[in-house]
């Protein structure tokens, strides 16, 4: 950060822009603790020179680069205004978003601040929000189609964000009751050979399911709803042969269904119903052989309507940063190993 009385004068080709924070808005807001946001915005913009005096801000630079940062601080006091506090993380995204809306490569006109201030749930304290514009419209497609597929790498809030819905849904009694499901196919592991009964065999491989519910629900309240049937998690076996209605249903882990599981579960759909199916088509579990349900019905039931496929990638990614860079490495090498095969 630079604190000086006054900026440099742009040089030719230059632009300079200027921005006033209000006065009932506390910098550090702005900049962040120790001027830490200020800090993640210069590392974004290294040619630009950013100055700031009191609750003025000035930047000179690049006149694309100049228009960006004021694009910036306007979305930021946006935010600020609802009475969210802004991240590094929200800062780094909200970047992220500008850039590729002024390259021409997002859809739409959704913005920054539409982003991170939509809210979804509250609860216990916290409030559950999207956070890239992908889980915005993933979110927004659950709430305007019957069947969404939300497809893509591990920590992308597929599941998160389609159980805080249905918690949503159940809450304003869009739907009776819950249904949470999950193929019983193990990452490299047998059920089978787990101790205790079916019941204490599947409850660990459920157990994701739980620890969002514990997220979202007054933890007390979870067994009284499950007894009552308001919120069912069990495999996807237990699906066969049942019409669905009233209900929220979200199918996890949905690229280890076969062909068979994948029509089966999609036609359990019943009256005043919603489906939400999650899955990493990257993290197939299935024997050698068996093809994927998940994968097939992209092309089975691409553009049919009131079917939506939301596709979420490495950006989406909102756990530690290096698990985005972990998911792009291996999609990398995947396709280093794939052009080899193909003798590329």
């Amino acid at each position: 950060m630079t604190q000086t009385p006054t900026a440099r004068t742009p040089a030719e080709g230059q632009s300079r822009a200027h921005f006033t924070v209000p006065a009932n808005h506390p910098m550090v807001t702005v900049l962040g603790s120790g001027d830490a946001l200020l800090r993640v915005i210069e590392k974004a913009f290294p040619a630009a020179d950013i100055h700031v005096r009191g609750n003025e801000i000035s930047a000179v630079g690049d006149a694309r680069e100049v228009a960006l940062i004021q694009r910036l601080f306007d979305e930021m006091m946006l935010v600020l205004r609802t009475g969210q506090p802004m991240t590094e993380d929200a800062v780094e995204r909200s970047i992220a978003m500008l850039r590729a809306d002024e390259a021409g490569e997002g859809e739409g006109r959704e913005t920054p601040a539409e982003v991170l201030t939509q809210n979804i749930l509250s609860s216990r304290g916290r409030t559950i929000r999207p956070k890239t514009l992908n889980q915005k419209r993933y979110v927004d497609a659950i709430d305007k189609n019957t069947v969404v597929f939300g497809i893509g790498p591990a920590g992308t809030g597929k599941t998160y964000l389609a159980m805080a819905k249905a918690v949503q849904a159940l809450q304003a009694k869009q739907v009776n009751r819950i249904i949470l499901t999950r193929p019983a196919v193990e990452a490299g592991e047998r059920l089978g050979f787990l101790p205790g009964t079916l019941y204490e065999k599947i409850d660990p491989y459920l157990r994701p399911l739980y620890d969002a519910l514990h997220d979202m629900l007054d933890p007390d309240s979870i067994p009284r709803l499950m007894a009552a049937g308001t919120i069912e998690v069990a495999p996807l076996a237990y699906m066969r042969g049942r019409t669905l209605n009233d209900a929220f249903i979200i199918l996890d882990e949905a690229q280890n269904t076969s062909v068979e599981q994948m029509k089966m579960f999609l036609t359990r759909l019943g009256f005043e119903s919603k489906i939400v199916i999650t899955g990493d088509v990257t993290q197939v579990d299935l024997p050698n052989g068996t093809k994927s349900g998940l994968r097939q019905v992209q092309d089975i039931l691409d553009g049919i309507d009131d079917v939506h496929f939301s596709r979420l990638t490495s950006h989406d990614v909102v756990r530690h940063k290096l698990v985005g860079r972990i998911v792009d490495a291996y999609e990398k090498y995947d396709d280093s190993q794939q052009n080899q095969k193909n003798g590329k």
